[in-house]
Order: C-alpha cells, then sequence, then structure tokens
C-alpha cells in the first residue's frame, strides 16, 4: 500500500490561480487535488484519460463540448463528476471562493498539457 499525503507532494500551477497536486497513482489511474482561484479558469482542452471528480468546496462552472457554444454544467460543494476519455471541456470559477476538490482519471494523468508553459 502507498500513502501520500498533501504535505509530501508538490503544488503545480498550469495556469494563473489553478493549483494541481499529483496524489496517489496506480498503474490503472491517479488521484490529484485541485484548487481553482475566483476568476480563474481552466482552458478549454481533451484527454485520453476518463476523468471524475468530486467539489470539496465552492462552485465550478464547466464548459462542455466543441464550438462557439459549449453546454455550461454548473458543480457545487458535494457534487461529484465525469468526464468521457476526450470529451472536450474547460472550467470558470465565477464566485468569491477558492474551488478545492479532487480528480480520478483513468490511465494516470501525471500533468496538465493545457499550461502556460
Amino acid at each position: 500500500m502507498e500513502r501520500v499525503s498533501t504535505d509530501d507532494v508538490e503544488s503545480v500551477e498550469p495556469v494563473s490561480g489553478v493549483g494541481l497536486s499529483v496524489l496517489a497513482r496506480t498503474e490503472g489511474m491517479n488521484v490529484q487535488r485541485f484548487a481553482i482561484e475566483p476568476g480563474a479558469t481552466v482552458p478549454t482542452h481533451s484527454h485520453e484519460q476518463e476523468q471524475v471528480g468530486y467539489v470539496v468546496s465552492g462552485e465550478l462552472t464547466f464548459l462542455v463540448g466543441d464550438g462557439e457554444d459549449p453546454t455550461e454544467v454548473v458543480v457545487r460543494e458535494g457534487d461529484s463528476f465525469a468526464l468521457a476519455a476526450h470529451e472536450t471541456h474547460g472550467a470558470e470559477n465565477r464566485g468569491d471562493v477558492t474551488v478545492e476538490g479532487v480528480d480520478i482519471f483513468s490511465p494516470p494523468r501525471i500533468a496538465a498539457d493545457w499550461g502556460d508553459e
């Protein structure tokens, strides 16, 4: 068994106001902690992994789909969500508090490819 504490991992900020910490990992999946500050945006992207998540605090607006008119899906504290592999999505924190939660990716996803770098 592997135990990973948030104290033992480094958080990265792929875009301003979005913090990610990769936590426990197996060959088939990994868990990631996220913190999205008020006004911050996760750029629209897709990836080969299935993604499920849980919002611990705050409210996040997902923009799902290709094109100029994506579907908006609001997830709030206590909500979970699921994104299919290759499903185009982004997210915005339109609220006044930092959104915190966890994601699980299968297969594992170690680094966001939508960052500034």
